[in-house]
């Protein structure tokens, strides 16, 4: 019997307790005894990283961040088996910045004006 499962039936909000990124998987232990194993080819920056930047990682309440490569990954997407969603073009231009030893600027932007002098007035 086949039976369909959406987002309402899977329990999403599990945390990691351990993570394992090796040269070819990425490897998530769940506090609830389930162990998730996906090719690390899904996840271009982690494939991309050195054992050392992948073994520098944080696990937080949601997912796992890897601060050397800019990559966080949700449990949630694990769960439900989605690969990184990061375009290819993103991908080369993480890769041009890295070859010359630089990370991708973080772009930023003008608050609205209205928005601003509101900050501003509660910074007083």
């Amino acid at each position: 019997m086949t039976t369909l499962l959406n987002d309402n039936d899977i329990d999403l909000s599990v945390r990691a307790t351990n993570v394992i990124a090796t040269e070819h998987h990425l490897t998530v232990v769940l506090a609830d005894g389930r162990t998730i194993s996906v090719p690390l080819a899904w996840h271009p920056r982690l494939a991309h990283g050195t054992p050392a930047e992948r073994m520098n990682l944080k696990i937080g309440p949601c997912g796992v961040h890897w601060p050397d490569l800019d990559e966080d990954i949700s449990i949630k997407g694990l769960i439900l088996g989605h690969r990184s969603g990061e375009s290819t073009a993103s991908i080369q231009r993480w890769l041009e910045y890295r070859g010359r030893g630089q990370k991708l600027p973080v772009p930023s932007f003008d608050l609205p004006p209205e928005l601003a002098e509101e900050l501003a007035r509660g910074n007083q």
